[in-house]
């Protein structure tokens, strides 16, 4: 018989790089999916303790309680109608005085304009739901964005997204400011 062969070994030390190669080209390739969160510009943070003086009739309460109801002005209100309401009290079209004052000012590139000292109370219980939340917050943000269009339409002949120059949105933004105050959740209850 014949002298048996021996059987050449598998050189295995260089496995581990490919392995490691392979995690780094996946981990380069692959995304992730980012959740995106609702864009607000933060107040800056109070240095003293000094009260700010509201005229109640320039807030618009909308409350938000543990049954995912909406109150809106101490009334129940509806998701559909919000968007409306919220435009309604904060242009004050008929200088109704049970909605927010309004002051001439003069804005650069628009002229005199009244500005609306309105500003939307966003209030909700500790039990609403997210989702009930970020309906209620989109339809208040829709609100804001429509004024803007149309104020920007009206004034530079296109919506506020598409204007290109940086003064022109500072100017309709000084007169459609984003006026929403949240204030921290807390135990609301069922019914108001």
């Amino acid at each position: 018989m014949g002298k048996q062969r021996e059987l050449p070994e598998i050189n295995a030390s260089s496995m581990a790089d490919i392995a490691f190669l392979l995690l780094i080209f996946f981990l380069v390739t692959v995304t992730m999916d980012v959740d995106t969160g609702i864009t607000r510009k933060l107040p800056p943070p109070v240095e003293d303790d000094t009260k700010v003086d509201f005229n109640q009739r320039n807030i618009f309460e909308v409350l938000v309680n543990s049954a995912n109801m909406l109150l809106v002005e101490g009334k129940e209100g509806n998701l559909a109608t919000l968007k409306d309401e919220t435009k309604t009290f904060f242009l004050n079209p008929t200088n109704d005085a049970n909605l927010p004052e309004k002051k001439l000012e003069q804005i650069e590139l628009i002229g005199d304009v009244y500005v609306s000292k309105g500003v939307v109370s966003l209030k909700n219980d500790r039990g609403t739901s997210y989702e009930m939340y970020i309906k209620v917050q989109n339809e208040l943000t829709r609100a804001f964005q429509e004024m803007r269009d149309e104020l920007a339409v009206e004034k530079f002949g296109v919506k506020y997204d598409n204007l290109t120059d940086p003064a022109k949105q500072e100017a309709i933004q000084a007169v459609i400011p984003i006026a929403i105050s949240e204030a921290e959740p807390e135990d609301i209850g069922k019914t108001k």
